[in-house]
Order: C-alpha cells, then sequence, then structure tokens
C-alpha cells in the first residue's frame, strides 16, 4: 500500500521521538520535521541526538528539543515530569512514536539470563508504560492525538531463541490494543508498527552475518510512520501494520 501524507500535514504538531539518535528514530524525527512538525529528541547518548538536532536546523525544519534520558534508569517521577516539562514549554503534545527497544541477547529459552530478561523488559515494556501513563493527558489534550508502539515480526508469532525480546514485543502489541480499546471514542488514535528487516544496528547485531545492503532504510519504510502520525490515519485504530507487507503469490506462482 502507497501511504500518502501531505507535505504541510504535520504543521504545527508537537511530536516526541523516543530513540531518535540512529536508525529508524533519527529518520522519523527528519521526516516528521520536513513535514512541518516540531520534534522532540528522545534518547540516552546526547551526541547523537545533538547532531540530528543539528541536522533538523540546518534542513531549515521547526527548531526540535532534545530530552537526555536513559530508559533503562528511568522512574516514574522522571516521565511525569518530562510530561510537566512538555507541557510548560510547548502546551500541548500531538504525537509520540516508542522507537527505542532493546534487542538482549538471543539465545535459548533455558539458557536466557534473568537480567537480560528484565532489562529487555524495562526498555520494551515498562518504560513505554509509564511514559505513555505520564504523556496521555498531554495527548487527549490533542486534536487528534496519535501514539505509535514498535513491534515486530517476532510479536505476531514466537520465534526460537529471540526470547525475551519477542515477550516483550507480544506486550508491547497487547499493551497497544488494551489503550486502543480504552481510546476508542477519544480523537486518540493508537497503533503498532512492525519495520521488518531494516538497515538498522540492531538488525546487524541480531544478524550478523547478513548482507544489509538488501535490506531497505529506515526512510524507504518511513511512508507509514507518517501516514499513522498524521491527520490522514483517523480511521486507522488498534492495528498492527507491517512496513514491509509479504507479498502474496499470485498466478503461477508469480508475487502480486
Amino acid at each position: 500500500m502507497e501511504y500518502q501524507i501531505a507535505a504541510d500535514s504535520l504543521k504545527d504538531r508537537v511530536i516526541l521521538v523516543t530513540g531518535a539518535g540512529e536508525g529508524i528514530g533519527r529518520q522519523a524525527a527528519i521526516s516528521y520535521a520536513a513535514h512541518g512538525a516540531t520534534v522532540i529528541l528522545l534518547g540516552r547518548t546526547v551526541a547523537k541526538l545533538e547532531a540530528v538536532y543539528d541536522e533538523i536546523e540546518a534542513l531549515g525544519y521547526p527548531q526540535p528539543a532534545i530530552i537526555p534520558l536513559d530508559l533503562m534508569g528511568a522512574t516514574k517521577q522522571n516521565y511525569l515530569d518530562m510530561a510537566e516539562t512538555i507541557e510548560g514549554q510547548f502546551g500541548h503534545l500531538d504525537g509520540v512514536l516508542h522507537n527505542a527497544g532493546l534487542l538482549g541477547v538471543l539465545s535459548p529459552f533455558d539458557q536466557l539470563g534473568e537480567d537480560t530478561f528484565d532489562e529487555v523488559m524495562q526498555v520494551n515494556v515498562k518504560a513505554q508504560f509509564l511514559m505513555t501513563q505520564a504523556l496521555m493527558p498531554l495527548v487527549k489534550k490533542a486534536k487528534d492525538g496519535r501514539i505509535i508502539f514498535t513491534s515486530s515480526s517476532v510479536g505476531h508469532q514466537g520465534r526460537a531463541f529471540w526470547g525475551a525480546y519477542a515477550i516483550s514485543k507480544f506486550a508491547t502489541e497487547g499493551m497497544m490494543q488494551v489503550l486502543a480499546d480504552e481510546l476508542s471514542n477519544t480523537h486518540v488514535r493508537v497503533n503498532a508498527i512492525n519495520p521488518g528487516g531494516t538497515r538498522t544496528g540492531m538488525r546487524a547485531k541480531a544478524f550478523p552475518a547478513e548482507d544489509a545492503s538488501l535490506l531497505k532504510t529506515p526512510e524507504d519504510i518511513i511512508p507509514l510512520y507518517l501516514y499513522l502520525m498524521g491527520p490522514e490515519s483517523k480511521d486507522v485504530h488498534g492495528q498492527c501494520i507491517d512496513a514491509q507487507p509479504k507479498r502474496k503469490p499470485g498466478p503461477a506462482g508469480a508475487e502480486s
């Protein structure tokens, strides 16, 4: 499906992007800014966030903001303080892209360490739960708020050795569905994206022998991220959408 969004579709919107220092988060932040949004860059490495900030400024897009935060150690109070800061500076928050994630260690289930499990669940599930709770009042105030979670194909169908990461993505999709159902009678739209195999650092860590040149780049899959964050997606709610849907075989085995 081709996702279409107007050039100024995100004008005057304030959008928070987690994991904004690299990969898909970086590209989403730049693309949101290109469509008129004021982007809040959240991540753990200040130098990476500053590089994205500088790139957005150099392109002449709306001036972004930076929130350095390590999701591993952040507390509920950190998120409440963050929400207060955003409200004080911008007055509203139109969208949240939960992009930050931790891969952990790929290993057999019976060899998965408790520490690894806890770390992955902390970053991929609990941090997003607490952050969303804290930001909900602000997003509800928006004309048509958007919350986007990040899932994975291993969050649809469990796969051997993907352990904590797969479990965390099942939890993420469940959280998205619960929240979407609760907000079904509001102007807030809640969805998730499965980016698929994409040329990122996390993908390289999971598949070190893979030829990265064969993968889609973050820029290739960004139209879906733009569509779900903009007004064009007002009728899409409670879904997890594949950014790289597998094509069904057509006649004589040809792909359609």
